[in-house]
């Protein structure tokens, strides 16, 4: 199997995507492949595809999108300048309440506003036409958990490993009429720790389903019905800690009622950023 820092001229995508995927099944965190080689970003959506192709060939489906870095906290967090997006399957939805598995790396949560599709969106749209192919929007939290030890990476590494995505814990429907004045306050065990409004997701969550339809068509992909997409973490990612519960109560604004979604950590102690590596 190839390891990275082989030089600008033996880029094999499918390589990678093993690295990274043995990596995962080996409980191990992996330097950037970025620290040893160039990596465009064209070619790490093909890394991505080809981690998506083993997750097909264990018979998991697509189910939706995620959107990375659409938030200028996210940006700050991570040293990163454009979003990026990568697929969600099946195999990544939890129901609130429930605990992260025990394989995982090093998982952090943010929450999202999360949309889903009601009908086919293919090529660049705006956030009116996006807003208007969707059905429902959900309060979601996202557990990321990079595979790059201590989640030090570049946008091409965290690009390769699917923008970092693990699960998603789909909570209740929230009304539509005004997705970017909803407050979401973000607490670790019962106390709260980060605060946002919708907006924070470039301006409002619709937006990134737009980008996100025209940057799919250019891989020759398309957002389908029932689709759901997750639009970018609204506050900075916080660790999930083994037994820790981390929860999001977004707020509609006027009379709707909060939602409140959570998510507990591994059963497990041990694991974290500074566990387990492979360079």
């Amino acid at each position: 199997m190839a390891e990275p820092g082989t030089g600008p001229t033996s880029f094999d995508a499918t390589d990678l995507a093993r690295l990274i995927w043995a990596a995962r099944a080996r409980g191990r965190t992996l330097t950037p492949i970025t620290d040893s080689r160039t990596l465009s970003m064209a070619q790490a959506y093909d890394v991505q595809d080809q981690i998506t192709a083993l997750r097909l060939g264990r018979g998991e489906r697509v189910v939706g999108w995620k959107l990375g870095y659409t938030s200028v906290a996210m940006r700050e967090q991570m040293g990163v300048d454009e979003p990026n997006q990568g697929p969600l399957t099946d195999a990544m939805l939890l129901p609130s309440g429930a605990s992260v598995p025990d394989h995982a790396l090093q998982p952090r949560v943010e929450p999202e506003i999360g949309l889903r599709l009601s009908r086919r969106l293919a090529g660049p749209t705006t956030t009116a036409e996006a807003l208007a192919a969707c059905s429902d929007a959900i309060a979601c939290l996202e557990v990321v958990d990079s595979v790059w030890t201590r989640y030090q990476f570049r946008i091409q590494d965290n690009t390769a490993d699917g923008s970092s995505a693990a699960w998603v814990v789909v909570g209740a429907a929230l009304p539509m009429d005004d997705l970017p004045s909803v407050r979401v306050s973000l607490s670790r065990d019962g106390v709260e720790v980060a605060t946002a409004v919708g907006a924070a997701a470039g301006g409002h969550p619709a937006s990134g389903v737009g980008w996100l339809a025209g940057q799919l068509a250019l891989r020759g992909h398309a957002l389908q019905p029932g689709d759901l997409v997750i639009t970018g973490g609204l506050t900075a990612a916080i660790p999930l800690d083994a037994g820790s519960l981390v929860a999001a109560t977004f707020l509609p604004p006027g009379t709707g009622a909060p939602v409140t979604v959570s998510v507990a950590g591994p059963g497990r102690p041990g694991g974290g950023p500074d566990g387990p590596q492979d360079t």
